[in-house]
């Protein structure tokens, strides 16, 4: 398993050598600094700490400025573990680039989608809503019932109704890298990833 933090900077499109338009995900990944190595012997797992984006001294706590100092690191905005990281020859301090990943791989992303508000249950869980017949003006995209009436006498858990919708963790599976470009950080990715502009996401590659 391998990885890199990344920020997401919008879609676009580019033509394959045989005409076909492909919709792309322009991602900046990396780089990344390692800002903490567990190994099995030591903590019972492996995995590789990665941190990602600058920010300014300023708005950290001394706890955090602290602990990026004793690695003789940049203050990061993003900190993130990878479970199973293929570390050989990093320590502590290193980069890790986007020109780990070339074209043709197939990868997984991981963001958090964007947050509707509170939304009904028709764009929540896509009802059909009710009938306008018999005087029913009000009733287009209602839920109806949500339980029985004598019996059980009370709303099952789980009931799906209006609420809060988006700002989930969603993972995309078998993504394909159309283009890398290590000058820039940047990688081009098939397909559409979860997140707003700007947002975080993580590329995993096994």
């Amino acid at each position: 398993m391998i990885g890199i933090l990344g920020k997401k900077v919008g879609m676009t499109s580019i033509f394959a050598d045989d005409g076909n338009c492909i919709p792309c995900t322009v991602i900046e990944a990396g780089p990344c600094y390692v800002t903490g190595i567990k190994t099995n012997e030591k903590d019972g797992y492996n995995s590789v700490q990665l941190g990602f984006e600058e920010k300014k001294e300023k708005n950290s706590t001394k706890p955090v400025i602290g602990m990026f100092k004793k690695h003789k690191l940049p203050v990061l905005r993003h900190v993130r573990e990878i479970r199973d990281f293929e570390y050989e020859n990093l320590k502590e301090g290193d980069v890790v680039k986007v020109d780990m990943f070339k074209e043709g791989d197939t990868v997984k992303v991981t963001g958090v989608s964007k947050g509707k508000g509170f939304q009904g249950v028709v764009k929540r869980h896509g009802f059909g809503g009710g009938v306008r017949t018999h005087g029913q003006s009000d009733r287009e995209r209602a839920p109806g019932s949500i339980g029985g009436s004598s019996y059980p006498s009370r709303v099952f858990k789980g009931q799906r109704m209006a609420g809060r919708m988006g700002g989930d963790t969603v993972s995309v599976r078998n993504l394909k890298v159309i283009k890398v470009f290590g000058d820039s950080n940047l990688i081009l990715v098939q397909g559409a990833v979860p997140g707003a502009k700007t947002g975080l996401v993580e590329i995993y590659k096994k």
